[in-house]
């Protein structure tokens, strides 16, 4: 496609593939937010959901890696861009495009694996979808908001969410049976409480569905709160029942759960640091517990996106300065992390972090040096080994293997 030599009807049946082992499966994504701004200033930009990782693939051969970029950064990519990896080897090979559109930073799959979204992050923010099987963009809809750097979708595969981090607000989307969306149905924007030191208003960083499925729980940068909704499946509405705050300037941007869904984990991307978190499944209400190191050292870091294995012993983070990836082992069933260490990324500024749908590679996006690193997972020992080299892929600042 697009002059690579890449066989069509070879990546429509790999796309059948993840579609049939991802049905009835959470929705994947990858993830981390906002354009080539610095974290200090104005906006910055897991299995592959939001964290998890441990799907069982239908077949052990080649899977598809979707690519986001920034189209509108300086050597940037053109939309959406198309690879495979090699689960036994961790080699990715480039196929062009998936679809053209514009700073695609963000991307996450429906539930039943049929249908890619995708945010625009721009001034006039947008999410798009495109059907899977044959690259077709399905439409795109207004966010209401600007610069949307993360969206996700929710359990059931009827609504999908985004994060305007411009303005500071969540959108709600309605998905129809063919994967399309339809017009926004709700739209809220974090007016409190005021904006953090250093911040001149709320940065909605990530939106994402609770593991009891009814609460949606949104990390704010700007405010340092973290909101959590409860979401009306009827009607595509969400009402506030919770906040949580971090300590003043933590500038909270990703969170996630544990698998036993009593506890969360919460990168705090100003203050260089990451906490656990409590969470009551019944009230939606998360607990934000004491700042704890990200294994960087004294120099500029800026902390992206944090993992957690499937079974829960192992959590990792990526770290944006210190270019590395953070490794923790989790205790007392999730209430815990214990730092092992870190080890270097092979790239520069690792945006985002996802693990392939059976656990067993962890890719890294960094975003300055426009590559792909890809690392085999100790299930064991949670230790990383660098496998493959690093792929090229421009402004790379999300990697989403199917």
């Amino acid at each position: 496609m697009h002059g690579y030599g890449w066989s069509r009807r070879r990546f429509v049946g790999l796309l059948a593939r993840s579609a049939t082992a991802a049905a009835a499966l959470p929705a994947a994504a990858c993830g981390g937010p906002a354009g080539t701004r610095t974290p200090a200033g104005p906006p910055t930009a897991a299995r592959a959901s939001e964290g998890a990782s441990g799907r069982e693939r239908g077949a052990s051969g080649p899977g598809p890696l979707l690519l986001g970029t920034y189209t509108s950064a300086e050597g940037g990519g053109k939309g959406i861009g198309l690879a495979e990896y090699e689960p036994g080897t961790g080699r990715i090979t480039g196929h062009g495009l998936l679809a053209e559109v514009d700073d695609p930073s963000y991307l996450a799959v429906h539930p039943d694996g049929r249908t890619l979204y995708a945010v625009g992050e721009r001034e006039a923010g947008a999410v798009t979808a495109v059907r899977l099987s044959d690259h077709r963009v399905l439409g795109s809809r207004s966010t209401g908001g600007a610069a949307p750097c993360h969206l996700s979708v929710h359990p059931g595969g009827r609504w999908l969410f985004s994060a305007n981090y411009g303005s500071g607000s969540v959108a709600v989307h309605p998905i129809d049976a063919s994967g399309a969306l339809g017009e926004r149905t709700h739209l809220v924007t974090h007016s409190t409480p005021p904006p953090g030191p250093g911040q001149q208003g709320p940065h909605a960083h990530q939106v994402v569905t609770a593991p009891d499925g009814g609460h949606v729980l949104a990390v704010d940068l700007g405010t340092d709160t973290v909101y959590t909704y409860r979401l009306d499946e009827d009607a595509g509405t969400l009402t506030e029942v919770a906040r949580a705050q971090t300590r003043p300037g933590a500038g909270p941007r990703h969170l996630t759960f544990h698998p036993g869904g009593r506890h969360a984990y919460l990168a705090n991307e100003l203050d260089d640091t990451v906490a656990v978190c409590g969470y009551d499944p019944g009230t939606g209400r998360l607990t934000v517990g004491e700042a704890q190191s990200t294994g960087a050292g004294p120099g500029t870091n800026y902390p992206a996106q944090l993992l957690v294995t499937a079974d829960g012993a192992y959590a990792f983070l990526a770290n944006r300065g210190h270019d590395s990836l953070a490794r923790y082992a989790v205790q007392a069933r999730g209430a815990r992390l214990r730092l092992l260490g870190t080890v270097p990324v092979g790239g520069d500024f690792p945006r985002h972090i996802a693990f392939s749908p059976d656990g067993g590679l962890l890719f890294a996006a960094n975003q300055r040096s426009g590559t792909v690193a890809v690392f085999r997972v100790d299930a064991d020992t949670g230790e990383l080994r660098p496998t493959g080299e690093p792929f090229p892929s421009p402004v790379a600042v999300c990697a989403l293997p199917l």
